[in-house]
């Protein structure tokens, strides 16, 4: 049996106890390295504490191995129970779609332990789940490539006065162009977009289109850590968020849509003051 195990949002603790109880029987462990991180990152201490709490060790999966040699993975867990952990919920990221599609080809079988996702947390802003448009994702722009396909689905999110949730580019074990071209891959450092580079993205694209899908004045609620015991939310203008510090990633955006009363009102425990600009309400944990 192929376990894939959602492990929340927070630290070791937040697995479920369907969760934790197959890891326990599992034979091998895998943590997915890419899509996402706990609040701990992927540091030694923090796989020790997870090894502590399953009492078995942890085989760190980047993006290479579960997109290139994943057949490893599923032909294992063909003659004994193995468990893929993925930080938030299995499905929050489409690799993890191709690996129940690529274990069921395989005739493995697959049981799926859901737990909490950016998808749904979000929700504590108070912005309503149901009042939310198609997500998108914010690359990281190079000198050579600046793709905008997001502008689209945002300004159609707009127009339909949704909330859109934007996604901030994760860049763990990238081969560098250098590298790849001599054939020998070497790797970029780790990389995690901030609120403030995805605003800077976000209006330039914005001035490239120029078809006001938002602008410096738009509202918008910026998320880092979210699920951790330090997480930050701050509501305020593009403007406004752009000179806020949030601190260490993950960090994710939403841009506001039209808003109920209700919205309005759990928005202002979160919103920037003039007198405290870095203001965040911290009265719902």
């Amino acid at each position: 049996m192929l376990y894939i195990i959602g492990l929340g949002l927070g630290d070791e603790r937040d697995i479920t106890l369907k969760g934790l109880d197959a890891v326990k029987k599992c034979e091998k462990v895998y943590i997915e390295a890419y899509t996402s991180l706990l609040s701990f990152g992927l540091s030694t201490d923090g796989l020790s504490t997870l090894e502590k709490l399953y009492g078995k060790p942890i085989i760190l999966a980047d993006r290479e191995m579960v997109e290139e040699k994943v057949d490893n993975i599923l032909s294992e867990a063909r003659g004994s129970d193995v468990a893929f952990l993925v930080v938030g919920d299995p499905f929050g990221a489409t690799t993890h779609t191709d690996l129940v599609v690529r274990a069921k080809t395989m005739r493995v079988d697959v049981k799926v332990v859901h737990n909490a996702s950016v998808m749904n947390a979000i929700g504590i802003c108070g912005l309503q789940l149901y009042r939310y448009g198609e997500t998108v994702s914010i690359p990281f722009f190079t000198e050579t490539w600046r793709p905008d396909s997001f502008y689209e689905k945002i300004e159609r999110n707009r127009n339909l006065g949704l909330h859109t949730l934007c996604l901030l580019d994760i860049r763990v074990k990238e081969p560098t162009l250098e590298s790849l071209c001599r054939g020998r891959k070497q790797y970029e450092p780790p990389r995690f977009m901030t609120i403030n580079t995805a605003i800077d993205q976000l209006l330039e694209v914005e001035q490239k289109h120029g078809k006001s899908a938002y602008d410096e004045d738009t509202n918008c609620v910026g998320f880092a850590r979210l699920g951790s015991e330090d997480q930050m939310i701050v509501a305020g203008t593009m403007r406004q968020l752009r000179t806020v510090n949030f601190g260490e990633p993950l960090h994710c955006l939403v841009i506001v849509g039209k808003t109920h009363p209700v919205e309005d009102e759990m928005l202002e425990f979160y919103k920037i003051t003039t007198e405290n600009p870095e203001q965040k309400g911290n009265g719902i944990a």
